[in-house]
């Protein structure tokens, strides 16, 4: 059955950004009515075909009354101008959310392959306990926690790994400027596409018995060296400089294995090779975003 065979379904994006703007456009695509909430993006989440929902997570008096909908996306960011700390958004924001929707939606989570900090290049899964070395990855394991115990709960949390793609290249601002990478070049960076991660989303929420957690990369890390690299060549920036001695800022040094969300969902990566389709990436009129490095 494809999307289009199927009854339409009325969803909630919470966070229409990079990752949450692209699932909204598939589901209103597939016919979906689609809610959003913003801060302060009304205007672009209307252009899309949403109905936008001005508020904000971290507020009490935001959102009192969340419209019934059969599938939730929190795929809130965090923005540091916005006067509340990481766990006001992602802990208590998403409980007071949760507490106040009616029925009994699919809730899904995006997370991150963070909550695992440095694990000296090891292979890391689902499978694999926590270990964040920042206060992100710790706020996002207590996030997950919050899900999985609400009535709600125990919905789905998907750990993406890097998101890249048009208008997100992951330390282009800092190679052009000739800044060194803090990193080992020889470490391990783990990526997804976002047309990939936003498949995967749609994807789990049709999913008839999806996981409780579900690990999100393109399932092939890469060495920094070599995307750095090649990202300098393609974007005439200057050779890449290292600054291994550096604090790693951060995931550090891990591969993240993803085989568990492409076998249930039966599908594989439309962009396998991040090192491939960074040349595609970087040819477009509007790659030149700026973003922080993958995890």
């Amino acid at each position: 059955m494809t999307a289009r065979d199927r009854p339409a379904r009325t969803r909630l994006v919470v966070g229409c950004g990079y990752l949450g703007s692209r699932v909204a456009r598939r589901w209103i695509d597939a016919g979906d009515r689609v809610f959003a909430v913003t801060r302060s993006r009304a205007a672009e989440v209307s252009a899309i075909g949403a109905e936008p929902i001005i508020g904000d997570v971290a507020r009490e008096e935001s959102l009192r009354e969340p419209p019934r909908v059969d599938t939730i996306f929190w795929a809130v960011g965090f923005d540091r101008t916005a006067g509340s700390n990481p766990r006001q958004v992602h802990v208590e924001g998403l409980r007071r959310l949760l507490d106040r929707l009616a029925g009994s939606p699919r809730v899904i989570l995006s997370s991150s392959t963070g909550v695992w900090g440095d694990a000296d290049g090891e292979v890391v899964d689902e499978e694999t306990p926590p270990a964040p070395s920042r206060e992100a990855g710790r706020v996002l394991v207590e996030a997950e926690s919050t899900l999985a115990t609400h009535r709600l709960g125990p919905g789905v949390a998907l750990r993406f790994a890097g998101l890249y793609g048009p208008a997100r290249l992951p330390r282009l601002a800092d190679l052009a400027a000739g800044r060194p990478i803090a990193a080992d070049p020889d470490s391990w960076l783990n990526l997804v596409h976002v047309n990939d991660a936003a498949r995967v989303v749609c994807g789990i929420a049709e999913l008839a018995s999806p996981r409780s957690l579900y690990v999100v990369s393109d399932g092939h890390p890469v060495r920094r060296r070599d995307w750095y690299g090649r990202l300098a060549e393609l974007t005439a920036a200057p050779p890449v400089a290292w600054d291994p001695a550096a604090p790693r800022s951060r995931g550090a040094d891990k591969r993240v294995r993803s085989e568990r969300v492409w076998h249930d969902l039966g599908i594989t990566p439309l962009h396998p090779d991040s090192i491939a389709a960074l040349t595609l990436v970087a040819k477009l009129p509007e790659a030149r975003g700026v973003s922080s490095e993958g995890r």
